[in-house]
């Protein structure tokens, strides 16, 4: 007799039986040390209120044909000389020594005289000096 070969079927299941085990077990692990898990928290540095609010700067203007002014914060501007422009930023400073100095050129003033009122104001000890320019549109 001829030996017959046990014949294989393919098998075209998978047995998920083990796969669902082990999901349950970790769905009890889970269950069962979520309650005792501690939220983290974060200890966030803490600021304390500025003194003041800032203060609002002087602004020098030159203007197209090279004459100066100076306007306060209040908006109050007046016209002024070289010698009377340090003289008065000065006076203002010593008032508030945290005010700044911002120049406020018209875009058609050569740089050489906003860099000269740069100088004077360093050159009396001016602190907190800027430019002031306006931003494009895009």
């Amino acid at each position: 007799m001829p030996e017959r070969r046990a014949s294989r079927r393919l098998m075209n299941q998978i047995n998920v039986v083990p796969y669902i085990d082990v999901m349950l077990v970790l769905l009890v692990i889970f269950m069962v040390t979520a309650p005792l898990i501690q939220p983290g928290q974060v200890d966030l540095p803490e600021i304390g209120q500025s003194p003041a609010p800032p203060v609002a700067p002087l602004e020098v203007l030159i203007r197209n044909d090279a004459a100066l002014a100076l306007r306060d914060p209040g908006g109050e501007e007046r016209a002024v000389t070289r010698q009377e422009l340090a003289r008065l930023v000065r006076q203002k400073q010593t008032q508030n020594p945290n005010q700044p100095v911002v120049i406020s050129a018209d875009k058609n003033v050569r740089y050489q005289a906003v860099m000269e009122i740069m100088d004077l104001l360093h050159k009396e000890q001016i602190k907190k000096v800027g430019l002031l320019v306006k931003p494009g549109a895009k």
